[in-house]
């Protein structure tokens, strides 16, 4: 199983790219699914600062800062906040390195189109059933590769310290219905293929490395004494992110020409693809007089939420 993993990542590591991300704010928002409200679990955002409640246009993102290495890449990333728990402590676990690759962009047919969004995972799931892995690779692991993934759901934490960073890995969809957005789906989930009246366009794929030594020094054993703000202590099913496309034209189409070799760096009108963080601007929360960035406020604004629409709502 062990060999799987790792040569299903490296079969993909063909004709990519990556851009690591800082992340720049902690919020209870999520314009994809919540537009308007601040009702949502805890999110931790990485890209364009340009995000609010509201659900931004690509030209708006690229109207912000970026936290990302690439100033040609205004998109917005974001995915459910990791938290430490003892007893009635929750402290967020800051990764250690959030990057996207840009995968498999020999077979793209189109760069993404204008204001496109995707949504990638469960928020929901609560078991290995409820993740199908084959087509969104999430998964769960230690980057020794010395952990327990041979005998546990694989979209489970591991039940032991992880002697390097704990990482998770999640794919999102990459064909599309250029004739309506809000239309896409996975090749993976269609032999390969994208299915008929849908283009193909690069995968993205998070990988997000948590320094899980730094939180628990003392390390773990047994139920790992984590949780997403989207599920429960010590499973790690709910993992999921969101994509809202900042790309700019020019440095798409250079993004396009990444075949037939193994990386190749991004440039664009707007810079070189690799810059130092925060050369020329500093990234910040958009609206900070509104929602919270404390994770039991959260859970106090999702309940009144709920209490709102009659549904009975239990953290």
């Amino acid at each position: 199983m062990m060999r799987i993993a790792f040569t299903l990542l490296a079969g993909t590591a063909v004709a990519l790219t990556d851009i690591e991300h800082k992340r720049f704010m902690l919020k209870n928002i999520d314009p994809l699914v919540f537009p308007g409200k601040y009702v949502s679990h805890m999110h931790s955002f990485y890209g364009s600062d340009a995000i609010t409640k509201d659900l931004p246009t690509t030209e708006q993102l690229q109207k912000g800062c970026p936290s990302g290495e690439n100033p040609n890449d205004l998109s917005i990333y974001w995915a459910p906040t990791l938290y430490y728990v003892n007893g009635d402590t929750y402290t967020e676990i800051v990764p250690a390195t959030f990057k996207t690759y840009y995968e498999n962009i020999d077979k793209a047919e189109i760069p993404f189109p204008k204001d496109f969004h995707a949504i990638a995972g469960n928020a929901s799931a609560k078991s290995q059933s409820d993740i199908d892995e084959k087509v969104t690779a999430i998964t769960w692991w230690c980057d020794t590769g010395a952990d327990d993934r041979n005998t546990r759901p694989r979209a489970a934490f591991p039940k032991g310290t992880c002697g390097a960073h704990m990482q998770a890995i999640l794919r999102f969809p990459d064909c599309v219905d250029t004739t309506d957005i809000t239309k896409y789906s996975y090749a993976a989930a269609n032999g390969g293929k994208c299915p008929s009246g849908q283009k193909r366009m690069p995968s993205l794929r998070f990988s997000v490395r948590y320094d899980t030594r730094k939180a628990i020094p003392q390390g773990w054993n047994g139920v790992p004494p984590f949780k997403l703000a989207c599920g429960e202590i010590g499973d790690g099913y709910c993992f999921h992110g969101d994509f809202i496309n900042g790309w700019f034209d020019d440095a798409q189409q250079n993004l396009l020409k990444a075949k037939g070799q193994t990386f190749m760096r991004i440039d664009g009108s707007h810079g070189e693809g690799k810059i130092p963080f925060n050369k020329n601007c500093k990234p910040k929360d958009a609206d900070p007089e509104n929602g919270t960035s404390d994770y039991k406020k959260s859970l106090e604004m999702m309940g009144h939420h709920m209490q709102e629409k009659g549904v009975k709502f239990s953290a």
